[in-house]
Protein backbone atom coordinates (compact mmCIF):
# COMPACT_ATOMS: atom_id res chain seq x y z
CA UNK A 1 0.00 0.00 0.00
CA UNK A 2 2.77 2.42 0.94
CA UNK A 3 4.59 1.66 -2.28
CA UNK A 4 1.44 2.21 -4.28
CA UNK A 5 0.89 5.58 -2.61
CA UNK A 6 4.49 6.62 -3.17
CA UNK A 7 4.51 5.79 -6.88
CA UNK A 8 2.32 8.72 -8.06
CA UNK A 9 4.50 11.14 -6.06
CA UNK A 10 7.67 9.81 -7.66
CA UNK A 11 6.09 10.08 -11.08
CA UNK A 12 5.02 13.65 -10.36
CA UNK A 13 8.53 14.56 -9.14
CA UNK A 14 10.08 13.01 -12.23
CA UNK A 15 7.71 14.95 -14.46
CA UNK A 16 8.47 18.24 -12.72
CA UNK A 17 12.23 17.69 -12.99
CA UNK A 18 11.87 16.80 -16.66
CA UNK A 19 9.89 19.95 -17.35
CA UNK A 20 12.52 22.05 -15.59
CA UNK A 21 15.27 20.45 -17.64
CA UNK A 22 13.36 20.98 -20.87
CA UNK A 23 12.68 24.60 -20.00
CA UNK A 24 16.33 25.25 -19.22
CA UNK A 25 17.51 23.45 -22.31
CA UNK A 26 15.01 25.21 -24.54
CA UNK A 27 16.55 28.58 -23.81
CA UNK A 28 20.05 27.09 -23.72
CA UNK A 29 20.97 29.23 -20.72
CA UNK A 30 24.67 29.97 -20.42
CA UNK A 31 24.89 31.59 -16.99
CA UNK A 32 27.54 29.09 -15.90
CA UNK A 33 31.05 30.15 -16.85
CA UNK A 34 30.29 33.84 -17.33
CA UNK A 35 33.09 36.26 -16.30
CA UNK A 36 32.91 40.04 -15.88
CA UNK A 37 35.88 42.21 -14.93
CA UNK A 38 35.53 45.87 -13.95
CA UNK A 39 39.05 46.93 -14.89
CA UNK A 40 40.77 49.36 -12.52
CA UNK A 41 38.34 48.60 -9.69
CA UNK A 42 39.33 47.00 -6.40
CA UNK A 43 35.90 45.75 -5.31
CA UNK A 44 32.90 44.12 -6.93
CA UNK A 45 30.10 46.28 -8.29
CA UNK A 46 26.75 45.85 -10.07
CA UNK A 47 25.73 47.41 -13.37
CA UNK A 48 22.32 48.78 -14.35
CA UNK A 49 21.18 45.34 -15.57
CA UNK A 50 21.97 43.79 -12.18
CA UNK A 51 25.07 41.89 -13.32
CA UNK A 52 27.98 41.64 -10.87
CA UNK A 53 31.45 42.72 -12.02
CA UNK A 54 34.64 41.80 -10.16
CA UNK A 55 37.45 44.30 -9.78
CA UNK A 56 40.73 43.28 -11.42
CA UNK A 57 42.96 44.39 -8.51
CA UNK A 58 44.44 41.16 -7.07
CA UNK A 59 41.99 39.21 -9.22
CA UNK A 60 42.52 35.51 -9.93
CA UNK A 61 42.37 36.45 -13.62
CA UNK A 62 45.18 38.98 -13.15
CA UNK A 63 47.21 37.78 -10.17
CA UNK A 64 50.07 40.20 -10.86
CA UNK A 65 48.10 42.93 -12.55
CA UNK A 66 50.28 45.62 -14.07
CA UNK A 67 49.45 49.07 -15.25
CA UNK A 68 47.70 51.79 -13.31
CA UNK A 69 44.14 51.84 -12.01
CA UNK A 70 42.51 55.12 -12.99
CA UNK A 71 39.15 56.82 -12.86
CA UNK A 72 37.55 58.68 -15.75
CA UNK A 73 37.67 62.45 -15.46
CA UNK A 74 34.11 62.93 -16.72
CA UNK A 75 30.90 60.85 -16.75
CA UNK A 76 29.05 61.23 -20.02
CA UNK A 77 25.26 61.24 -19.50
CA UNK A 78 24.80 58.68 -22.30
CA UNK A 79 26.68 55.96 -20.38
CA UNK A 80 24.25 53.11 -19.65
CA UNK A 81 25.91 52.50 -16.28
CA UNK A 82 28.91 53.67 -14.30
CA UNK A 83 30.03 50.02 -14.20
CA UNK A 84 32.30 49.17 -15.95
CA UNK A 85 32.94 52.50 -17.68
CA UNK A 86 34.13 54.87 -14.96
CA UNK A 87 37.27 52.94 -13.99
CA UNK A 88 40.05 51.72 -16.27
CA UNK A 89 43.30 49.82 -16.28
CA UNK A 90 46.01 51.78 -18.14
CA UNK A 91 49.08 50.01 -19.56
CA UNK A 92 52.40 51.41 -20.74
CA UNK A 93 53.53 47.96 -21.90
CA UNK A 94 51.90 44.71 -22.94
CA UNK A 95 49.77 42.91 -20.38
CA UNK A 96 47.75 39.69 -20.55
CA UNK A 97 44.64 38.64 -18.65
CA UNK A 98 44.20 34.87 -18.20
CA UNK A 99 40.65 33.52 -18.13
CA UNK A 100 39.69 29.86 -17.57
CA UNK A 101 36.86 28.75 -19.84
CA UNK A 102 34.53 25.98 -18.74
CA UNK A 103 33.19 24.22 -20.63
CA UNK A 104 35.41 24.41 -23.71
CA UNK A 105 33.76 25.83 -26.78
CA UNK A 106 32.62 29.10 -28.28
CA UNK A 107 32.32 32.27 -26.19
CA UNK A 108 31.38 35.88 -26.62
CA UNK A 109 34.27 38.16 -25.66
CA UNK A 110 33.17 41.75 -25.08
CA UNK A 111 35.64 44.54 -24.43
CA UNK A 112 34.37 47.86 -23.07
CA UNK A 113 36.00 51.23 -23.76
CA UNK A 114 35.20 54.69 -22.47
CA UNK A 115 37.69 57.11 -24.09
CA UNK A 116 38.38 59.82 -21.52
CA UNK A 117 41.32 61.45 -19.81
CA UNK A 118 42.81 59.09 -17.21
CA UNK A 119 45.22 60.96 -14.96
CA UNK A 120 47.73 62.73 -17.18
CA UNK A 121 46.85 60.52 -20.14
CA UNK A 122 44.82 62.11 -22.92
CA UNK A 123 42.27 60.01 -24.77
CA UNK A 124 43.91 60.79 -28.10
CA UNK A 125 47.19 59.14 -27.06
CA UNK A 126 45.67 55.67 -26.56
CA UNK A 127 46.81 53.66 -29.59
CA UNK A 128 47.05 49.93 -28.99
CA UNK A 129 46.33 46.42 -30.15
CA UNK A 130 44.34 43.56 -28.63
CA UNK A 131 44.88 39.84 -29.28
CA UNK A 132 42.94 36.87 -27.93
CA UNK A 133 43.01 33.18 -28.71
CA UNK A 134 45.76 33.69 -31.29
CA UNK A 135 43.67 36.20 -33.27
CA UNK A 136 44.41 39.91 -33.66
CA UNK A 137 41.19 41.64 -32.67
CA UNK A 138 42.33 45.27 -32.82
CA UNK A 139 45.46 46.91 -34.25
CA UNK A 140 46.57 50.51 -33.66
CA UNK A 141 43.12 51.05 -32.22
CA UNK A 142 42.21 54.54 -31.01
CA UNK A 143 38.98 54.48 -29.03
CA UNK A 144 38.70 58.27 -28.96
CA UNK A 145 38.88 58.66 -32.74
CA UNK A 146 36.47 55.77 -33.27
CA UNK A 147 33.96 57.16 -30.77
CA UNK A 148 34.10 60.62 -32.36
CA UNK A 149 33.61 59.16 -35.84
CA UNK A 150 30.59 57.14 -34.69
CA UNK A 151 29.20 59.97 -32.55
CA UNK A 152 29.25 57.72 -29.46
CA UNK A 153 30.58 58.28 -25.96
CA UNK A 154 31.54 54.64 -25.31
CA UNK A 155 32.34 51.53 -27.32
CA UNK A 156 31.67 47.82 -26.89
CA UNK A 157 33.58 45.49 -29.17
CA UNK A 158 32.04 42.01 -29.31
CA UNK A 159 33.88 38.96 -30.65
CA UNK A 160 33.04 35.26 -30.88
CA UNK A 161 35.96 32.89 -30.30
CA UNK A 162 36.35 29.14 -30.07
CA UNK A 163 38.48 28.39 -27.00
CA UNK A 164 39.81 25.38 -25.15
CA UNK A 165 40.87 25.43 -21.50
CA UNK A 166 41.60 29.12 -21.20
CA UNK A 167 41.47 32.43 -23.03
CA UNK A 168 44.35 34.91 -22.94
CA UNK A 169 43.54 38.54 -23.76
CA UNK A 170 46.55 40.80 -24.36
CA UNK A 171 46.63 44.61 -24.56
CA UNK A 172 49.72 46.13 -26.23
CA UNK A 173 50.46 49.83 -26.77
CA UNK A 174 51.38 50.64 -30.36
CA UNK A 175 55.12 50.83 -30.94
CA UNK A 176 55.37 54.27 -32.55
CA UNK A 177 55.03 57.40 -30.46
CA UNK A 178 54.34 60.88 -31.81
CA UNK A 179 52.66 63.93 -30.43
CA UNK A 180 52.94 63.02 -26.75
CA UNK A 181 55.89 63.01 -24.41
CA UNK A 182 54.33 60.13 -22.52
CA UNK A 183 54.04 57.93 -25.62
CA UNK A 184 51.15 55.70 -26.62
CA UNK A 185 49.33 53.62 -24.05
CA UNK A 186 46.61 50.96 -23.85
CA UNK A 187 43.55 50.94 -21.63
CA UNK A 188 40.44 48.87 -20.96
CA UNK A 189 37.36 49.53 -18.83
CA UNK A 190 35.68 46.15 -18.80
CA UNK A 191 35.97 42.58 -20.06
CA UNK A 192 33.04 40.17 -20.33
CA UNK A 193 33.11 36.49 -21.33
CA UNK A 194 29.84 34.66 -21.98
CA UNK A 195 29.69 31.03 -23.20
CA UNK A 196 27.46 30.65 -26.24
CA UNK A 197 25.99 27.74 -28.23
CA UNK A 198 28.80 26.34 -30.34
CA UNK A 199 26.95 26.20 -33.66
CA UNK A 200 25.20 29.54 -33.28
CA UNK A 201 27.16 31.22 -36.09
CA UNK A 202 28.85 28.34 -37.93
CA UNK A 203 26.03 25.93 -38.86
CA UNK A 204 24.44 24.93 -41.17
CA UNK A 205 26.93 25.17 -44.03
CA UNK A 206 26.35 28.19 -46.32
CA UNK A 207 26.21 28.00 -50.12
CA UNK A 208 26.00 30.59 -52.90
CA UNK A 209 22.56 32.15 -53.12
CA UNK A 210 22.65 33.33 -56.73
CA UNK A 211 23.46 29.97 -58.36
CA UNK A 212 26.87 31.07 -59.52
CA UNK A 213 28.57 28.41 -57.43
CA UNK A 214 26.25 25.96 -55.67
CA UNK A 215 29.00 24.12 -53.79
CA UNK A 216 28.82 24.32 -49.98
CA UNK A 217 31.09 26.86 -48.33
CA UNK A 218 31.86 25.46 -44.85
CA UNK A 219 33.09 27.78 -42.13
CA UNK A 220 35.89 26.41 -39.97
CA UNK A 221 34.83 25.64 -36.42
CA UNK A 222 37.68 27.74 -35.00
CA UNK A 223 36.80 30.84 -37.02
CA UNK A 224 36.71 34.06 -35.02
CA UNK A 225 33.92 36.58 -35.63
CA UNK A 226 33.31 40.21 -34.77
CA UNK A 227 29.79 41.55 -34.37
CA UNK A 228 29.45 44.60 -36.60
CA UNK A 229 25.69 45.19 -36.32
CA UNK A 230 22.79 43.70 -34.40
CA UNK A 231 19.55 45.48 -35.28
CA UNK A 232 16.00 45.17 -34.01
CA UNK A 233 14.32 46.14 -37.27
CA UNK A 234 11.17 48.17 -36.78
CA UNK A 235 11.56 48.11 -33.01
CA UNK A 236 13.44 49.88 -30.26
CA UNK A 237 16.85 49.08 -28.82
CA UNK A 238 17.06 45.97 -26.63
CA UNK A 239 19.40 46.19 -23.63
CA UNK A 240 21.66 43.29 -22.60
CA UNK A 241 19.41 42.55 -19.63
CA UNK A 242 16.44 42.00 -21.97
CA UNK A 243 18.27 39.64 -24.34
CA UNK A 244 17.39 35.94 -24.52
CA UNK A 245 19.41 32.90 -23.46
CA UNK A 246 21.34 34.91 -20.86
CA UNK A 247 23.69 35.96 -23.66
CA UNK A 248 23.47 39.69 -22.81
CA UNK A 249 23.63 40.96 -26.37
CA UNK A 250 22.68 44.53 -27.32
CA UNK A 251 20.21 45.10 -30.17
CA UNK A 252 20.08 48.57 -31.73
CA UNK A 253 17.25 50.28 -33.58
CA UNK A 254 17.60 50.09 -37.37
CA UNK A 255 16.31 53.56 -38.25
CA UNK A 256 19.76 55.30 -38.38
CA UNK A 257 20.81 52.98 -41.20
CA UNK A 258 17.77 53.26 -43.48
CA UNK A 259 18.54 54.81 -46.86
CA UNK A 260 16.79 58.06 -47.71
CA UNK A 261 13.23 58.93 -46.72
CA UNK A 262 11.50 55.74 -47.87
CA UNK A 263 11.67 53.96 -44.54
CA UNK A 264 8.42 51.97 -44.78
CA UNK A 265 6.20 51.24 -41.80
CA UNK A 266 7.25 49.83 -38.42
CA UNK A 267 4.75 47.88 -36.32
CA UNK A 268 4.35 45.36 -33.50
CA UNK A 269 2.64 42.00 -33.36
CA UNK A 270 -1.09 41.56 -33.01
CA UNK A 271 -2.16 40.94 -29.43
CA UNK A 272 -3.50 37.48 -30.29
CA UNK A 273 -0.24 36.37 -31.97
CA UNK A 274 2.38 34.55 -29.91
CA UNK A 275 6.00 33.94 -30.92
CA UNK A 276 6.51 30.19 -31.31
CA UNK A 277 10.15 29.09 -31.31
CA UNK A 278 11.24 25.76 -32.81
CA UNK A 279 14.21 23.38 -32.50
CA UNK A 280 15.84 25.03 -35.53
CA UNK A 281 15.14 28.54 -34.18
CA UNK A 282 15.48 28.26 -30.37
CA UNK A 283 14.88 31.27 -28.09
CA UNK A 284 18.58 32.11 -27.80
CA UNK A 285 18.79 32.96 -31.52
CA UNK A 286 17.01 36.28 -30.86
CA UNK A 287 14.75 37.59 -28.09
CA UNK A 288 11.00 37.70 -28.54
CA UNK A 289 11.09 41.50 -28.77
CA UNK A 290 13.01 41.21 -32.06
CA UNK A 291 10.45 38.88 -33.64
CA UNK A 292 7.53 40.83 -32.13
CA UNK A 293 8.34 43.98 -34.14
CA UNK A 294 8.95 44.48 -37.84
CA UNK A 295 9.35 46.92 -40.69
CA UNK A 296 7.44 46.50 -43.96
CA UNK A 297 7.36 48.58 -47.13
CA UNK A 298 3.80 49.79 -46.53
CA UNK A 299 0.22 49.39 -47.76
CA UNK A 300 0.54 50.73 -51.33
CA UNK A 301 1.42 48.06 -53.87
CA UNK A 302 2.14 50.53 -56.65
CA UNK A 303 4.51 52.54 -54.48
CA UNK A 304 6.23 49.39 -53.18
CA UNK A 305 6.90 48.20 -56.72
CA UNK A 306 8.85 51.37 -57.44
CA UNK A 307 11.34 51.47 -54.58
CA UNK A 308 13.58 49.25 -52.51
CA UNK A 309 13.47 49.29 -48.71
CA UNK A 310 17.21 49.76 -48.14
CA UNK A 311 19.72 49.81 -45.29
CA UNK A 312 23.35 51.00 -45.63
CA UNK A 313 25.87 49.48 -43.22
CA UNK A 314 29.51 50.69 -43.27
CA UNK A 315 32.03 47.85 -42.71
CA UNK A 316 35.77 47.24 -43.06
CA UNK A 317 36.80 46.42 -46.63
CA UNK A 318 38.51 43.16 -47.57
CA UNK A 319 36.70 40.81 -45.17
CA UNK A 320 34.04 38.12 -45.42
CA UNK A 321 30.76 38.89 -43.65
CA UNK A 322 27.79 36.81 -42.57
CA UNK A 323 24.47 38.64 -42.73
CA UNK A 324 21.72 37.01 -40.68
CA UNK A 325 18.15 38.04 -41.47
CA UNK A 326 15.41 37.40 -38.90
CA UNK A 327 11.80 37.05 -40.09
CA UNK A 328 8.45 36.41 -38.46
CA UNK A 329 4.95 37.25 -39.70
CA UNK A 330 3.18 38.82 -36.72
CA UNK A 331 0.04 40.50 -38.06
CA UNK A 332 -3.14 39.27 -39.66
CA UNK A 333 -4.16 38.74 -42.44
CA UNK A 334 -0.73 37.33 -43.42
CA UNK A 335 -1.28 33.66 -42.53
CA UNK A 336 -0.99 31.75 -45.81
CA UNK A 337 1.66 30.89 -48.37
CA UNK A 338 2.08 33.34 -51.29
CA UNK A 339 0.45 36.27 -49.55
CA UNK A 340 3.70 38.29 -49.16
CA UNK A 341 6.73 37.25 -51.23
CA UNK A 342 9.86 39.33 -51.89
CA UNK A 343 13.49 39.53 -52.97
CA UNK A 344 16.53 40.06 -50.75
CA UNK A 345 19.38 42.02 -52.35
CA UNK A 346 22.87 42.47 -50.90
CA UNK A 347 25.23 44.89 -52.65
CA UNK A 348 23.15 44.83 -55.82
CA UNK A 349 23.21 41.02 -55.94
CA UNK A 350 20.11 38.86 -55.64
CA UNK A 351 20.66 36.93 -52.43
CA UNK A 352 17.19 35.38 -52.26
CA UNK A 353 14.24 35.03 -54.61
CA UNK A 354 10.71 34.22 -53.47
CA UNK A 355 11.28 34.88 -49.78
CA UNK A 356 7.97 33.79 -48.23
CA UNK A 357 8.12 33.98 -44.43
CA UNK A 358 4.96 31.90 -43.94
CA UNK A 359 6.25 29.15 -46.24
CA UNK A 360 9.67 29.08 -44.57
CA UNK A 361 8.53 29.44 -40.98
CA UNK A 362 5.39 27.33 -41.12
CA UNK A 363 2.82 29.90 -40.03
CA UNK A 364 2.12 33.19 -38.34
CA UNK A 365 4.23 33.82 -35.23
CA UNK A 366 6.89 31.27 -36.24
CA UNK A 367 10.40 32.77 -36.59
CA UNK A 368 12.91 31.90 -39.28
CA UNK A 369 16.41 33.16 -39.94
CA UNK A 370 18.50 32.94 -43.08
CA UNK A 371 22.24 33.60 -43.44
CA UNK A 372 24.24 34.99 -46.35
CA UNK A 373 28.02 35.03 -46.73
CA UNK A 374 29.32 38.14 -48.49
CA UNK A 375 32.83 38.78 -49.81
CA UNK A 376 33.77 42.46 -49.91
CA UNK A 377 36.32 43.78 -52.38
CA UNK A 378 39.91 43.96 -51.06
CA UNK A 379 41.23 47.33 -50.02
CA UNK A 380 41.92 49.63 -47.10
CA UNK A 381 39.40 51.70 -45.23
CA UNK A 382 35.68 51.10 -45.14
CA UNK A 383 33.00 50.13 -47.63
CA UNK A 384 29.22 49.98 -47.43
CA UNK A 385 27.00 46.92 -47.32
CA UNK A 386 23.73 47.68 -49.08
CA UNK A 387 20.78 45.54 -47.97
CA UNK A 388 17.52 45.94 -49.88
CA UNK A 389 14.08 44.29 -50.05
CA UNK A 390 11.66 44.41 -53.00
CA UNK A 391 8.34 42.68 -53.73
CA UNK A 392 8.30 39.53 -55.87
CA UNK A 393 5.75 39.64 -58.71
CA UNK A 394 6.29 36.38 -60.61
CA UNK A 395 4.29 34.29 -58.11
CA UNK A 396 1.40 36.81 -58.11
CA UNK A 397 1.25 37.13 -54.31
CA UNK A 398 -1.83 38.59 -52.65
CA UNK A 399 0.15 41.57 -51.31
CA UNK A 400 3.13 43.25 -52.93
CA UNK A 401 5.26 43.99 -49.89
CA UNK A 402 8.40 42.93 -47.97
CA UNK A 403 9.14 42.61 -44.27
CA UNK A 404 12.11 42.26 -41.92
CA UNK A 405 12.31 41.79 -38.13
CA UNK A 406 16.02 41.68 -37.33
CA UNK A 407 19.45 41.88 -38.94
CA UNK A 408 22.91 40.85 -37.70
CA UNK A 409 26.25 41.34 -39.44
CA UNK A 410 29.35 39.35 -38.41
CA UNK A 411 32.88 39.88 -39.75
CA UNK A 412 35.00 36.74 -40.25
CA UNK A 413 38.69 36.61 -39.46
CA UNK A 414 41.25 36.44 -42.25
CA UNK A 415 42.74 32.94 -42.28
CA UNK A 416 46.12 33.93 -43.70
CA UNK A 417 46.84 36.55 -41.00
CA UNK A 418 44.41 35.44 -38.24
CA UNK A 419 43.10 38.98 -37.95
CA UNK A 420 39.83 40.81 -37.42
CA UNK A 421 41.49 44.22 -37.13
CA UNK A 422 40.23 47.05 -39.26
CA UNK A 423 41.26 50.71 -39.51
CA UNK A 424 40.08 53.51 -37.26
CA UNK A 425 37.22 55.34 -39.00
CA UNK A 426 37.79 58.90 -40.17
CA UNK A 427 36.47 61.73 -38.03
CA UNK A 428 33.90 63.81 -39.94
CA UNK A 429 34.72 67.43 -40.64
CA UNK A 430 33.46 69.95 -38.11
CA UNK A 431 30.71 72.30 -39.24
CA UNK A 432 28.22 74.71 -37.69
CA UNK A 433 30.57 76.43 -35.29
CA UNK A 434 32.81 73.44 -34.72
CA UNK A 435 30.19 70.81 -33.91
CA UNK A 436 30.98 67.49 -35.58
CA UNK A 437 28.46 66.03 -37.95
CA UNK A 438 27.33 62.50 -37.03
CA UNK A 439 29.12 60.05 -39.29
CA UNK A 440 25.97 58.12 -40.11
CA UNK A 441 24.25 61.23 -41.43
CA UNK A 442 27.30 62.05 -43.55
CA UNK A 443 27.50 58.54 -44.96
CA UNK A 444 23.83 58.43 -45.76
CA UNK A 445 24.10 61.81 -47.49
CA UNK A 446 27.13 60.68 -49.51
CA UNK A 447 25.33 57.47 -50.44
CA UNK A 448 22.31 59.49 -51.54
CA UNK A 449 24.40 61.59 -53.93
CA UNK A 450 26.15 58.49 -55.25
CA UNK A 451 22.78 56.84 -55.81
CA UNK A 452 21.59 59.78 -57.93
CA UNK A 453 24.67 59.54 -60.12
CA UNK A 454 24.32 55.75 -60.45
CA UNK A 455 20.62 55.67 -61.33
CA UNK A 456 18.51 58.71 -62.13
CA UNK A 457 15.42 56.69 -61.37
CA UNK A 458 16.50 56.45 -57.75
CA UNK A 459 15.47 60.08 -57.24
CA UNK A 460 11.96 59.24 -58.31
CA UNK A 461 11.91 56.32 -55.87
CA UNK A 462 12.98 58.48 -52.95
CA UNK A 463 10.49 61.25 -53.79
CA UNK A 464 7.69 58.72 -54.09
CA UNK A 465 8.81 57.21 -50.81
CA UNK A 466 8.60 60.62 -49.14
CA UNK A 467 5.05 61.13 -50.40
CA UNK A 468 4.16 57.61 -49.36
CA UNK A 469 5.56 58.10 -45.88
CA UNK A 470 3.72 61.42 -45.46
CA UNK A 471 0.48 59.78 -46.58
CA UNK A 472 0.93 56.96 -44.08
CA UNK A 473 1.52 59.33 -41.19
CA UNK A 474 -1.58 61.31 -42.16
CA UNK A 475 -3.79 58.26 -42.57
CA UNK A 476 -2.44 56.24 -39.67
CA UNK A 477 -1.91 58.91 -37.04
CA UNK A 478 -2.57 57.42 -33.65
CA UNK A 479 -2.57 53.79 -34.90
CA UNK A 480 0.06 51.31 -33.77
CA UNK A 481 -0.57 48.56 -36.33
CA UNK A 482 0.28 48.20 -40.02
CA UNK A 483 -2.58 47.64 -42.46
CA UNK A 484 -1.88 45.63 -45.60
CA UNK A 485 -4.08 46.20 -48.64
CA UNK A 486 -4.82 44.07 -51.67
CA UNK A 487 -2.99 44.70 -54.93
CA UNK A 488 -5.11 46.80 -57.33
CA UNK A 489 -5.86 45.25 -60.72
CA UNK A 490 -4.26 45.18 -63.14
CA UNK A 491 -0.73 45.03 -61.70
CA UNK A 492 2.19 44.89 -64.10
CA UNK A 493 5.67 43.72 -63.24
CA UNK A 494 7.65 46.94 -62.68
CA UNK A 495 11.28 46.72 -61.57
CA UNK A 496 12.33 49.17 -58.88
CA UNK A 497 14.96 51.78 -59.70
CA UNK A 498 18.20 50.34 -58.38
CA UNK A 499 20.63 52.51 -56.44
CA UNK A 500 23.81 50.59 -56.98
CA UNK A 501 26.04 49.72 -54.05
CA UNK A 502 29.42 48.00 -54.25
CA UNK A 503 29.70 44.61 -55.87
CA UNK A 504 30.04 41.51 -53.70
CA UNK A 505 29.64 37.76 -53.92
CA UNK A 506 26.82 36.25 -51.90
CA UNK A 507 26.33 32.81 -50.31
CA UNK A 508 23.34 31.70 -48.25
CA UNK A 509 22.07 29.27 -45.61
CA UNK A 510 18.65 29.03 -44.03
CA UNK A 511 17.32 27.81 -40.70
CA UNK A 512 13.57 27.33 -40.69
CA UNK A 513 10.78 25.14 -39.41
Amino acid sequence: MASAALLPRLLLLTLVMSLVAVAAGGDNSTAAGQIRINCGASVSATDSDGRAWDGDAASKFAPSVAGVAAGASYEDPSLPSTVPYMTARVFNSSYTYFFPTRPDGRVFLRIFFYPAAYGDRGAGDAFFGVTAGGVTLLRDFNASQTALALDQAYLVREFSLNVSGSLDVTFSPSSSSTGSSNGYYAFVNGIEIVPMPGDMVTKPVPTFANGGRPDPMPIRANTAFQTMYRLNVGGTAVSPGDDSGLLYRSWDADSPYIFGAAFGVSYGKDSNVSIQYSPSVPPYIAPESVYASARSMGPSAQINLNYNLTWILPVDAGFYYILRFHFCEIQYPITKVNQRVFYIYINNQTAQEQMDVIAWGGGIGRPVHTDYLVVTAPGAGQTDLWVALHPEVDTRPEYYDAVLNGLEVFKLQTYNTDSLAGPNPSIPQAVDGGHAVAVQSKRKSDAFVAGWAAAAGGLVAVLVGCLFTWAIFCSRKGKAGSDVVHVPEPVHKTPAPVLHGPTAYVFSVTAQK
